[in-house]
């Protein structure tokens, strides 16, 4: 997926590899993607090998040269035969493949960006819908010596809480937005 998300800000703007990284550990860390620089640049050289990005020498004075990355009308193309591509959530909420998608393939198309919002809301309701019997699991708690059944049921249950919590939390983020999107006169 870092190809993706590269091909995505090089959407956006033309460049370098060191503001690609610098991005990744600001901004872009909410996407939920943790990528080191040098792993960056490998793929930066991949991307140019496949034809998808070609960049230019930016010159500079008392620093290094900097190459300067932008999209080829192939890279373009791959970028909007992904977006373009079915939309399958995963089974873990909040899933960084998610929010790269809703990222890059709303921003080319606003029925898109709807689009992914519906399939994700309708997924993620339909998940906590289904309901998740904890008691059974902590009722049936053989540990090891070292724990006690009792508490590792309370903390099985109070992660389980959390988990349930974070994900309505979602649910009511995507309702929010996906209607903010649908009620937006805008059209720029």
């Amino acid at each position: 997926m870092l190809d993706t998300l590269i091909l995505g800000m090089l959407a956006l703007r033309p460049l370098s590899g060191y503001d690609l990284g610098k991005w990744m550990d600001g901004p872009g860390r909410f996407i939920g993607y943790r990528v080191t620089l040098p792993q960056v640049y490998r793929t930066l050289a991949k991307l140019v090998e496949r034809g998808l990005v070609d960049f230019e020498v930016d010159a500079r004075t008392g620093k290094p040269d900097a190459k300067v990355y932008r999209l080829t009308a192939d890279g373009i193309r791959a970028l909007q035969d992904w977006a373009h591509s079915p939309y399958e959530p995963a089974p873990r909420p909040m899933d960084p493949d998610f929010m790269l998608r809703f990222l890059f393939a709303g921003m080319l198309d606003r029925q898109l960006a709807v689009q992914i919002l519906r399939i994700e809301l309708d997924y993620r309701r339909n998940q906590v819908r289904t309901p998740t019997r904890i008691d059974d699991a902590t009722t049936a708690l053989t540990p090891i010596e070292a724990i006690d059944a009792h508490w590792a049921g309370q903390v099985l249950q109070a992660a389980h809480d959390q988990g349930r919590a974070s994900t309505a939390s979602y649910i009511g983020w995507l309702e929010i937005t996906l209607a903010d999107f649908e009620n937006r006169t805008d059209r720029h």
